[in-house]
């Protein structure tokens, strides 16, 4: 029996139970209608006002360990070594993501600082550089609170998400410039700062020297007057062989001609100049009679003389000495004989003297030749030491050159290769690359049918959650068991609301 009692006592508990939770909703449905319809009109004017300026963007960042294309390289066949991409490189990325130094960038390009006075200005500094400091900083603070970084645990890809009230465009260009700046950031750490000016300074500076050192070897072509010292030297060298071959000719030459004359001048001495060649015997008539004719001549002159002097005179005597010789010459001609004999000149004697004059006109053009190619060969020989010298301070200034343009040519190979390399991280050849890049969006973040069935289901739950809060203000007694338990004693009847109005 006692059972019995016991089972019907938990039952009517039990529907007691129930009752007490649904009656609150009774007691209080208008207030439960009323919450629920302000807080639907509450989700339906923040989605018209707020919602639909609520824009979401989203970029994708894949994580790599290898290149996507071989890196810049001389050879010809050149892999990239793939590995795999730990969590630590993964985390690593997330971080510098969100880099302050980037956000900074980032809310000064996409105009995020609010400039316009707010009720906060009244706590913050005065000062305008200050000012703006202080609301920057609190910009870079809330965009890095927006920004959602998020990794894939089953691929090696970081989400990037930004949501914020306003134009479509402000949520696109904060993820564009953020990955703008994370590329540019994570080039700058894949290669030492500062390479490719480096590079391009000491190109720069090997490219000025190389100037200088051509410009003094054309100043030194122009100065000394000459162009290719050791070409020069090598024909001269050549020129001084050559003359000193024809100098030792021409005192063989020379010595030749010389015993030559020697030997001519001797045969010359026992060779006659002239040689007969007719020979005729004639008598002295012919000198007689012209002797006759003297001698009567001289008579006849002495005869005249007598006529004028005395035969003592001087003259007279000299003219009787006349004809004593005349008269001893016409007999000395009537008793001899005479011989004409026709020579002519020697051909052996005029062979040698042709000989000996030639051989003497050739031994002294001989001679000038040998002085004068003993005169050009010194010349030579002293150009020969200036073009020594000048071979030398040209190769000097052709070495430094070579110099010069070797470094020229080094470093401009080598800022070439960093301007290729950064070309290639830039394209997305380094270890990471923007998967999917931000776009601008053409919906708001969340669509009406979403915030409204959400909406609907919260309007709800804050209707029933007021309706219970109001039945726990109220001060009245609901059911017989809040009796029971306030006040300790049994209820012996209870009664609806409205029984006696309808008695």
């Amino acid at each position: 029996m006692s059972d019995t009692n016991t089972g019907l006592e938990q039952q009517q508990s039990w529907n007691v139970s129930l009752r007490e939770v649904v009656m609150p909703l009774f007691h209080h449905k208008r207030a439960a209608i009323t919450v629920f319809c302000a807080v639907l009109l509450a989700v339906i004017l923040g989605e018209i006002f707020l919602g639909s300026n609520y824009y979401r963007a989203q970029m994708q960042v894949l994580v790599e360990q290898n290149r996507s294309d071989p890196a810049v390289s001389s050879e010809q066949n050149a892999a990239a070594v793939s590995k795999a991409v730990t969590i630590d490189q993964v985390t690593s990325e997330i971080e510098l993501l969100q880099g302050t130094d980037m956000l900074h960038k980032v809310v000064k390009t996409c105009g995020l600082i609010k400039t316009s006075w707010s009720p906060g200005d009244m706590f913050r500094p005065s000062d305008p550089k200050l000012l703006a400091a202080v609301k920057e900083e609190a910009a870079v603070r809330t965009l890095g609170k927006r920004i959602k970084v998020l990794a894939d645990t089953e691929s090696d890809v970081i989400t990037v998400k930004y949501a914020d009230f306003g134009a479509p465009e402000i949520p696109a260009c904060v993820l564009q410039t953020l990955a703008t700046l994370y590329m540019e950031k994570h080039v700058l750490l894949s290669h030492p700062s500062g390479s490719s000016d480096v590079f391009s300074h000491e190109t720069d500076d090997y490219k000025k020297k190389l100037d200088a050192a051509e410009a003094q070897l054309i100043q030194f072509g122009k100065t000394e007057n000459v162009a290719a010292p050791d070409v020069i030297r090598t024909a001269m060298a050549q020129q001084v062989t050559d003359m000193q071959t024809a100098l030792s000719q021409a005192k063989q030459q020379v010595s030749a001609d010389t015993d030559r004359i020697r030997y001519v001048q001797e045969q010359m001495k026992v060779t006659p100049q002239r040689s007969p060649t007719l020979e005729q015997s004639n008598a002295a008539n012919l000198l007689r009679q012209t002797l006759q004719s003297t001698l009567l001549a001289a008579q006849a002159k002495h005869a005249d003389l007598l006529t004028k002097y005395d035969p003592s005179y001087p003259s007279v005597k000299e003219s009787e000495e006349e004809i004593r010789q005349t008269q001893a010459q016409i007999r000395e001609a009537s008793t001899a004989t005479y011989m004409n004999m026709t020579t002519d000149r020697d051909p052996v004697y005029e062979l040698l003297r042709e000989d000996l004059a030639k051989t003497q006109v050739d031994r002294t053009s001989q001679a000038a030749t040998a002085t004068a190619l003993q005169e050009s060969l010194a010349n030579t020989e002293q150009r020969m030491v200036k073009m020594d010298e000048f071979a030398v301070r040209s190769a000097a200034l052709q070495r430094e050159a070579k110099a010069a343009e070797s470094n020229y040519l080094l470093f401009l190979s080598k800022r070439e290769q960093e301007k290729a390399s950064n070309a290639l991280d830039v394209q997305g050849i380094a270890n990471v690359a923007i998967a999917t890049p931000a776009t601008v969006p053409a919906l708001p973040a969340f669509s009406i049918s979403m915030v409204l069935a959400l909406g609907f289901v919260f309007a709800i739950i804050c209707a029933i959650s007021a309706a219970y809060v109001f039945e726990y203000f109220d001060p009245s007694f609901s059911t017989p068991n809040q009796i029971t338990e306030l006040l300790g004693i049994p209820v012996m009847a209870s009664f609806e609301r409205g029984a006696f109005e309808q008695m």
